[in-house]
Order: C-alpha cells, then structure tokens, then sequence
C-alpha cells in the first residue's frame, strides 16, 4: 500500500511554530493548490515536525511558492462534546521554489502564470537522448 502526497502551491499565511511537550519542533501551514482550469483551489493543511518544521518558520513567508512531499492523515478530536474530524498532509520534505528576491519581484508584477500552461502538448526529443 502506498500513502504518498506531492503538492505544489503558495502558503496562504506564515508558518506557526509551536514546540511540543517533548520539545519536538512542530509547525502548520496552509498551501493554496490550484485546480485544472477554472475550477478554483484546494487549500490543504501541511504540519512538519523537527528539523523541517524550524526551516520552514524561518524562511517560509506567506505567498511562498513551496512544493510538499508527505503522507496523508486522518484524526479526529472532542471539541465542546463534538467530533472534530482533521485532513492533514504530514509532510517529510519542504522545498522553497523561489527565493526571497523572487517572490517579491512575482509580487511587485503580479505574474501568476501557471507554469505548467504546455502540459500535455508533445517535446520533441529523439531516441538518442534519452538514457535509457
């Protein structure tokens, strides 16, 4: 059985860094990942522990373009005598896909061209290429 999550989106807010009981590093963050199309955007919930957590809260910034390796996990929680179900991506592997200088100039012009517009149209690559 494979329980695998890619996502690829800007953080709708900074990271909140919070530390557990045990002093693990532990952080949320929303990442805004767009639909096919028009169809609008899915907005899923990223926690990262230790090590990942502390370099997300550092240098992730609200409108950070990021992409998220991780597993799914379901839970659920008594609020106020109510089940409270919860959908989380925990994540193993944060990458930044823009620097800093980057994200402020994609601000400053309001560029948000998707850049997977060409997915789906034939690269023209010869057999002698490939490696394998």
């Amino acid at each position: 059985m494979l329980n695998r999550v890619i996502l690829i989106g800007r953080l709708t807010r900074d990271p909140e860094l919070r530390y557990s009981p045990g002093g693990v590093a532990v952080t949320k963050f929303t990442v805004a990942c767009d639909r096919r199309g028009d169809e609008g955007a899915d907005f899923i919930q990223v926690v990262t522990f230790k090590q990942t957590a502390e370099a997300s809260a550092n240098y992730l910034r609200k409108g950070r373009l990021v992409a998220v390796e991780g597993r799914w996990q379901t839970g659920s929680y008594e609020n106020d005598g109510k089940k409270v179900y919860t959908n989380d991506c925990i994540a193993d592997n944060v990458r930044f896909l823009e620097s800093n200088r980057d994200n402020q100039t994609s601000e400053q012009t309001n560029n948000n061209r998707d850049p997977f517009t060409d997915d789906g149209k034939p690269i023209n690559i010869s057999d002698d290429d490939l490696p394998f």
